[in-house]
């Protein structure tokens, strides 16, 4: 049995905590969350792997995307052998329209069996009406050439005809 905190990232306190089997599959854990948060868990959804830092990894979808079909999907993954330790991480984005996103990491693992699994055992904070808005901004890093550095070097690209080819 697996003891999670779930955290939507917003800038108010909205946790879960979940009492999870932890043989289940990720599937089973992305409708729990869904559910938990209020959500029909009707929607996209994709977990991310994630190291210490919440540095977004491999992304395990809800649906094997793979041509062949054999990639990895929440179908395949059971908890127990993907969040393999306490404090394991990942990353839950649900309904890509709107970008819920939220952190789920193990708590505590028991071998105790306990009936009536999952359950919702602590609830912090309401959900916000709307999605908090994403920024995807980059840093500029060391190295970089801003767009004035390229025009400079090659020219400005805004004057070339492209209509001669």
């Amino acid at each position: 049995m697996y003891k999670i905190r779930v955290i939507l990232d917003t800038k108010e306190d909205v946790i879960r905590t979940l009492l999870v089997d932890d043989k289940k599959n990720l599937e089973s854990l992305h409708l729990t969350i869904a559910k938990s948060f209020g959500f029909k868990g009707q929607e996209m959804a994709s977990f991310f792997r994630t190291d210490e830092q919440w540095v977004q990894g491999e992304e395990i979808p809800l649906f094997n995307m793979a041509e062949s079909g054999e990639g990895i999907s929440m179908q395949t993954c059971i908890l127990n052998s993907t969040l393999i330790e306490e404090n394991s991480k990942l990353i839950y984005v649900y309904d890509f329209l709107n970008m819920w996103t939220f952190y789920v990491e193990v708590i505590q693992i028991s071998s105790q069996e306990k009936e009536g699994l999952p359950q919702i055992i602590l609830t912090v904070g309401e959900i916000p009406d709307e999605a908090p808005k994403k920024e995807f901004i980059s840093e500029n890093l060391e190295g970089n050439q801003d767009s004035d550095e390229i025009d400079d070097e090659y020219g400005d690209f805004d004057e070339y005809d492209f209509n001669e080819y």
